[in-house]
């Protein structure tokens, strides 16, 4: 991990420099130092070499274990949460949302997170700042049980003000063949299975800023009694991660599908694992959404439909088992101290014309 600017420029015999144009490259070095250790922490038996080659690098001999192995990648970054932890002036979080957004995507298919890269862009390298970024995207490696095996740390003066930064990610994982899941396992009469998110995770902030600070005027560091913390604390509760905890159900019971529950909605993305065949009913009256949802939609008066398209309404990941698995694999969550419940039920579509559905009333 360098600190360093996507464009090179050379001003030799101009009297310029580099650190003139606003890049401080020993300011970059300070923080590959700072965040060595937290990287470390992430560190499986697959991988070589340390942090500061040009690539990471992982054992690919540890695969021979599979039949056929199907590697998965995914990539993806926090979106405009980022900004909430630049004006808080807290970067240990942002990290954990970065982690679960990418290996929750790749764990739907039943893969394993093997290992992460990060990409870190920053107007002015903070050294403390990008570690803690790292601490926070290293302690969510740990969480998923993947390896962070290198990334990059871009300084772009000019383009970026010195606070302002974003995060991206890419991962791997990998799926014996037999084993993959999705659309093709679903049948009539499974059970839809339902995670409790820990809050709004990293999707809809642009509605949640518009929403709360432009046409409710409120700060982040207002006290709020729904929350029982101030509304900046409940906007960064990191983004839970889900990997290990589906890993975990389809060592012990069948599984048919996963849905992460990401921008779109549960519906939305709910109706990507559905066969075009069937359809899947969701009972809103087996939850209750969170107070941070509440408070979204009564502060901007945003219908209820433009909420469930936007943002999770407090359920973060979707298992789809067999009516005769529920029971194993709600002991399985509840043993990992995940909240879960059945939610609803897969039947025939019908006349219907999309994939998935929400019924009822949320409970009181």
């Amino acid at each position: 991990m360098t600190a360093e600017s996507s464009e090179r420029a050379e001003h030799a015999g101009t009297g310029a420099s580099y650190a003139a144009a606003g890049v401080d490259i020993e300011a970059g070095d300070r923080a590959v130092e700072l965040m060595k250790e937290w990287v470390k922490k992430t560190r499986r038996p697959e991988v070589l070499g340390g942090l500061g080659g040009f690539a990471g690098l992982f054992d690919a001999s540890a695969l021979k274990r599979y039949e056929r192995p199907l590697l998965a990648s995914a990539t993806d970054g926090v979106g405009t949460k980022v900004d909430l932890a630049r004006r808080m002036g807290v970067y240990d979080t942002i990290g954990h949302d970065l982690v679960g957004m990418v290996v929750d995507d790749l764990v739907v298919c039943g893969a394993e997170p093997l290992f992460m890269t990060d990409y870190i862009c920053v107007g002015k390298v903070h050294p403390e700042r990008v570690a803690a970024i790292v601490k926070g995207i290293a302690e969510g490696c740990v969480l998923a049980g993947c390896a962070l095996v290198g990334g990059e740390t871009a300084e772009h003066p000019g383009l970026l003000g010195e606070d302002d930064f974003d995060v991206a990610g890419a991962g791997t994982g990998v799926v014996e063949a037999d084993h993959l899941l999705g659309a093709d396992r679903i049948r009539t009469g499974d059970a839809v299975i339902a995670m409790a998110s820990s809050g709004l995770h990293s999707n809809g902030y642009s509605l949640v800023r518009h929403v709360l600070f432009e046409r409710a005027k409120m700060s982040l560091d207002q006290q709020v009694e729904e929350f029982g913390r101030t509304l900046g604390e409940e906007l960064l509760e990191p983004t839970k991660i889900y990997s290990l905890d589906c890993l975990a159900l389809t060592r012990t019971t069948e599984v048919h599908a996963f849905s992460h529950v990401t921008g779109g909605g549960l519906a939305n993305n709910l109706a990507r694992v559905i066969p075009d065949n069937l359809h899947a009913v969701v009972d809103r009256s087996t939850w209750t959404p969170g107070a941070v949802f509440d408070l979204v939609g009564t502060a901007g008066d945003v219908e209820r439909l433009e909420l469930e398209k936007t943002l999770n309404m407090g359920v973060g990941m979707i298992a789809v088992v067999p009516e005769e698995s529920v029971d194993a694999a709600l002991t399985t969550l509840a043993d990992r101290g995940v909240d879960a419940w059945v939610a609803g039920e897969i039947t025939d579509r019908g006349e219907r014309t999309t994939g998935a559905e929400l019924t009822g009333t949320y409970a009181d």
